[in-house]
């Protein structure tokens, strides 16, 4: 967790402290090529460096830190650069609350459920969602964009005629409340310097979530299907 820790200071004050090298040295330490540096640079998503000369400046160790927060995000948890943008802002933010962080993140990670399927199949999902959540003692308000991914699964799921009713996903829910519950107690207070390291964390938690399900999921199919060939 050295990185979590580090990424507030990391990602704000990136002109203060450490040993200053030139753009070349930071694309060959970050193992990020120049003219991508550049474009983060362009973009907002990596703050200027301290000014040598005309069209020149010096980096420190906080911009290597700030290049492979954005490599992991878009890298190991697939995100683009528009969504980096919108987490590494209410990182920044001091007037973003970690829960208003969170709300963001919740925003990000949105899947769009294109209308390929009928309003009333959606509108029937949606209803057994908010019993499936209500039965669980969630708030009603607790991630709409959440709610909204479910019930296309589930709407999904029964146009192809897949046998996963809501009482399926209950231990999918009480799962993820154990998981979150534990996510949780790593934060040990609600200060700024919290923020990101959450934020990161709560990313990557879900990438590992998908990950070990699928190694489970490899494990028990060959168990369970053994392969009967020779």
């Amino acid at each position: 967790m050295a990185l979590c820790r580090s990424l507030w200071q990391d990602c704000r004050n990136v002109r203060q402290g450490g040993g200053r090298v030139r753009i070349s040295e930071l694309s060959r330490q970050s193992g990020v090529s120049v003219p991508t540096i550049k474009f983060y640079l362009r973009e907002g998503l990596l703050p200027g460096g301290v000014p040598t000369g005309r069209n020149q400046a010096d980096y420190g160790e906080r911009h290597l830190r700030r290049i492979r927060l954005i490599r992991v995000l878009t890298g190991i948890a697939g995100l683009d650069l528009s969504s980096v943008r919108d987490i590494l802002a209410a990182i920044d933010d001091d007037e973003v609350t970690l829960r208003d962080a969170y709300q963001v993140l919740d925003q990000v990670l949105h899947l769009d459920g294109a209308e390929t399927l009928s309003r009333s199949a959606v509108e029937r999902a949606r209803t057994d969602v908010a019993d499936l959540t209500g039965a669980l003692g969630w708030s009603p308000d607790a991630s709409t964009c959440g709610r909204e991914v479910l019930a296309h699964v589930l709407a999904g799921l029964r146009s192809l005629g897949c046998t996963a009713e809501v009482p399926f996903f209950t231990p999918f829910a009480r799962a993820a409340e154990l998981l979150v519950v534990a996510e949780l107690d790593l934060i040990v207070d609600e200060s700024a310097a919290a923020k990101a390291p959450a934020i990161v964390r709560s990313i990557l938690f879900e990438v590992a979530l998908s990950a070990l399900r699928r190694i489970a999921h490899e494990h028990y199919v060959a168990e369970r299907f053994p392969d009967q060939s020779g």
